[in-house]
């Protein structure tokens, strides 16, 4: 199994309100990816690296990134021996591929024909989370159809439904479909769903067809890697494996509160996402 870190945003949010912070407490995060902030004790990233690497989920982990932050992210690489960091080309926001795109330049440039665990890199879970029991259920629904896919799902509140994809489920608690920031009326779900996926090697393909369908679409239709997964979803089996939560890192306060949650209440570094 291989897993791939979608690093190639530019973390416009995140940005603006550094240089809005009149406090200057956190000028030294200027001009940092998302993924390479500090968090506790480590860069974000690092924590994502070392629990595959502790568990032995995968064997080679795939960054992408974009080309102001590639520099940055190469050294950072230096002390993980398993880790290759492909940069997308693009030098500003306008210009991005989008996350879907990314995932797919990634299999295409080191030529992948594994399942894939594919990994937002401003996304970190709380700590039920477990890389090991996720992967057992993703082998388990191989060994009924090696077609399956795995997502996680948490629940969120109802006012918090607009933010982010909810997925429906059946009794088995196969995804049924995905819909994208409704309004609370508009689904009785509220599981929202994270930038975490286990696809199977089967379905990769699909990622050329998903960006053939989607052409002409505006970039905000082909960025979001759950816009992929809405798609999949009617096509290909998709399962859920069931967390608490996770931290989402998209702006100056949460990743305080990210920070604060790793240095001051994380019970356990060691044994973190395993």
């Amino acid at each position: 199994m291989k897993a791939v870190i979608l690093a190639a945003g530019y973390g416009t949010r995140l940005q603006r309100d550094v240089d809005n912070d009149t406090s200057r407490r956190f000028k030294h995060l200027a001009g940092i990816a998302k993924p390479l902030l500090p968090v506790g004790h480590c860069a974000l990233i690092s924590h994502w690296v070392q629990a595959l690497n502790t568990t032995g989920c995968v064997d080679t982990v795939f960054v992408i990134t974009n080309a102001l932050h590639h520099k940055a992210f190469e050294e950072w690489a230096l002390d993980f021996p398993n880790v290759k960091v492909l940069s997308d080309g693009t030098k500003n926001n306008e210009d991005r591929l989008g996350a879907v795109a990314c995932l797919q330049l990634t299999v295409k440039h080191f030529k992948i024909e594994d399942h894939v665990i594919v990994i937002g890199g401003d996304t970190l879970f709380k700590e039920d989370f477990s890389l090991i029991k996720v992967k057992e259920k993703f082998s388990d629904l191989q060994a009924m159809c090696e077609d399956s896919s795995l997502v996680l799902s948490y629940q969120c509140k109802d006012e918090e439904t607009q933010k982010y994809g909810i997925l429906e489920v059946d009794e088995d608690l196969r995804v049924r479909c995905m819909k994208e920031k409704p309004l609370p009326s508009e689904t009785k779900s509220r599981r929202a769903c994270p930038c975490f996926y286990l696809f199977s090697k089967k379905i990769l393909h699909l990622l050329d067809a998903f960006l053939e369908e989607n052409k002409e679409a505006p970039i905000e239709e082909k960025d979001a890697p759950g816009n992929f997964l809405s798609w999949l979803i009617s096509r290909k089996p998709v399962y859920i494996h069931q967390i608490s939560g996770r931290f989402d890192v998209g702006n100056l306060p949460s990743y305080v509160e990210c920070d604060r949650y790793f240095r001051e209440n994380l019970q356990d570094v060691k044994s973190y996402m395993m």
